[in-house]
């Protein structure tokens, strides 16, 4: 009865403010009133009905440390009683009826990802046919550049792009994102010499490291609430597509050796779209609000959700910046005791990603399946491309049923098993005359389990657990880590299992996997049905 009571209590302050017996974060920037922030934070804390507000800061702070898995005294009644009356709240909200809509931009938006896995995937198939019109076919160390190259630039743009969206706003920063991705596909496509490939692949690189950062922080700050789950997860699976239109593209090559060079071509039609289609795409309300644009933010908004929707999302926006004035965070910030828990987060879910062994599996997955019989790569290929393909879809469909923590849990044990089934079929001399079948099943497992949430939630879910002021910078930091982690195991790999074996790789892929069970269960935030200012004020409370 307690915890009603307060959801009551809640919302009548809720009813208060919205009819404005408060200033608003945005008239106070934009009105001389004659008193400060600190008079307007001491307001604050003064009791609604009995509720006081300070017990909503003391149970946030509580909160926090039994999200990321503090000791059991943390785990504190206020804390708790915080959770419920945020949930309460939310079921209360009622949602009106959006008349807008947001997909055409999710679409364009998805380009970016399409490039992404794309450039990824076209090197496969071209590589040998490059090599030799490149006259580096004897050279394993400039084939290499080719390929390690656009991980590097990557790198690079993936650090570049939080800053860029900071200070230009995301649709600005996706139509300057273009330009690296088309000359880079324009410079491999027509290059007669080994440095000009490598310098549009670098090129090409950076921006696909660009899109890793801005594609899911844009998505999720234009999708609403009760989908932003499923509209996240369609970025990973545009990438899968991306992937997939790489390996359909390099069909022709047995054919006509020189089709590489129309196979990076190809990717300039995506670019020039994506500029296009971001030129006629609204930028996101959150950064508008943010620079103090609020008629623009709700022109946006009015575009994005329709009308009737504008007054409670910038409502919304008004909770989250009231009682702090604080300027854009920068890089330092991140590692700030109030920040650096959750930013740690962020990053150590895309470190476990890439220790997890995706690349490797699918960097054996032709040997493995020749193993089985299935003598034909792009057989294969298609095979690990599909099971990707439809793992994803179906995490799509159960982001906002299921909860991002649940598929993350159930993603991470299912490529446990995988992977002690890989490593087991590589050892037992009694699984010998079903090796190759077991290897084709436990990799078709793998990837499915990892396309289910160790795939899509970490991009969808850092933007909505990254507090406003430090979201771009933080996507960007822990995408960095992604792609750094990603080239040290390209480096290493081959080294590591000469040295060990791959069926001891593998094992160690499995107890990573399980370290990654632990630790998503003690340390990872649900998200579902939370707006990204209610995720923010629970998680990262104003100081």
């Amino acid at each position: 009865m307690q915890v009603s009571t307060h959801a009551v209590k809640g919302n009548l302050c809720l009813g208060l403010q919205n009819r404005r017996l408060l200033p608003s974060a945005r008239e106070l920037r934009g009105n001389n009133l004659g008193f400060s922030v600190s008079d307007l934070r001491m307001t604050k804390r003064s009791s609604c009905f009995g509720f006081s507000l300070d017990s909503v800061a003391m149970g946030a702070r509580g909160s926090v440390r039994s999200v990321f898995g503090s000791s059991a005294k943390a785990r504190s009644v206020k804390a708790q009683a915080y959770e419920e009356d945020v949930e309460d709240v939310a079921r209360t909200k009622i949602q009106v009826k959006s008349s807008g809509t947001v997909l055409p931009y999710v679409g364009v938006a998805c380009l970016g990802a399409i490039l992404f896995g794309y450039h990824l995937g076209v090197v496969n198939g071209a590589l040998e046919y490059l090599a030799k019109d490149l006259g580096i076919a004897e050279n394993a160390v400039s084939q290499g550049w080719v390929v390690s190259t656009l991980l590097a630039g990557a790198t690079v743009g993936s650090f570049t792009g939080g800053s860029l969206a900071d200070k230009f706003g995301r649709t600005k920063t996706f139509q300057l994102d273009a330009i690296p991705l088309a000359v880079g596909a324009f410079l491999c496509a027509t290059a007669q010499s080994i440095e000009t490939m490598i310098i549009g692949r670098l090129l090409a690189g950076i921006g696909i490291g660009i899109s890793s950062a801005i594609v899911p922080l844009y998505i999720s700050e234009i999708s609403p609430t009760e989908i932003r789950g499923t509209l996240g997860s369609v970025n990973q699976l545009f990438i899968c597509v991306g992937i997939l239109a790489a390996l359909v593209a390099g069909l022709p090559l047995a054919g006509n050796p020189l089709w590489w060079r129309t196979m990076f071509g190809v990717a300039l039609v995506p670019s020039i779209l994506l500029a296009l289609g971001m030129a006629f795409s609204p930028e996101s309300p959150r950064w508008l609000y943010q620079q103090g644009k609020f008629s623009e933010a709700e022109m946006s908004i009015r575009r994005l959700f329709g009308k009737e929707r504008v007054a409670e999302v910038m409502n919304d926006l008004d909770a989250a910046a009231q009682g702090s004035s604080e300027p854009e965070a920068g890089w330092l910030d991140l590692f700030s005791s109030r920040y650096w828990k959750v930013v740690s987060v962020g990053a150590t879910l895309f470190l476990f990603q890439q220790l997890a062994g995706i690349n490797a599996v699918v960097y054996y997955s032709t040997s493995v399946f020749r193993s089985a019989g299935i003598t034909s790569d792009v057989a294969a290929s298609a095979l690990v491309g599909a099971a990707n393909v439809f793992g994803t879809t179906i995490a799509s469909s159960l982001m906002d049923k299921q909860g991002r923590k649940s598929l993350l849990l159930t993603s991470f044990a299912g490529m446990a098993a995988s992977m002690l089934l890989l490593s087991l079929t590589f050892t037992w001399k009694t699984l010998a005359p079903y090796a190759g079948t077991l290897a084709v099943l436990g990799t078709v497992l793998y990837v499915l389990s990892f396309s289910l949430g160790a795939g899509p939630v970490p991009a969808l879910l850092l933007p909505e657990i990254f507090a406003s002021r430090i979201r771009a910078k933080a996507v960007a930091l822990s995408l960095g880590m992604h792609w750094i982690s990603n080239f040290v195991i390209g480096l290493y790999f081959l080294s590591v299992v000469t040295k060990f074996g791959i069926s001891t790789v593998y094992l160690g892929f499995a107890s990573v996997c399980l370290l990654a069970v632990m630790y998503i269960a003690g340390n990872v935030v649900e998200t579902k049905g939370r707006s990204l200012e209610e995720i923010e004020r629970a998680l990262n409370p104003a100081i």
